[in-house]
């Protein structure tokens, strides 16, 4: 009687080793794909970095650009306001 109460004792024993392993491999398998979700995450993250850089730059950039339009226009508007209007830049003298 106790060598059969040990011979099943011994095969809860095997099947809870057996059940802990799975477990443990699933546990590695969640945190396998868990690392691997969060390394795409990254990527994409750099991703919007990168592009949020860029679009920043070129935001800077024509911003820039329309600075000195502005500027350029503006001196244009100084530069008509001071020729005389008798056209002496026109005349032979």
């Amino acid at each position: 009687m106790l060598k059969r109460e040990m011979f099943l004792l011994q095969g809860e024993l095997e099947s809870f080793k057996v059940e802990n392993e799975n477990l443990r491999a699933g546990q590695t398998t969640d945190l396998g794909t868990m690392k691997q979700n969060i390394d795409i995450a990254l990527q994409n993250l750099h991703r919007i970095v990168t592009g949020a850089n860029w679009s920043i730059r070129q935001l800077v950039s024509g911003t820039e650009l329309l600075h000195f339009v502005a500027e350029l226009l503006k001196s244009t508007g100084k530069i008509s306001e001071v020729e005389p209007e008798d056209g002496w830049a026109d005349s032979d003298t």
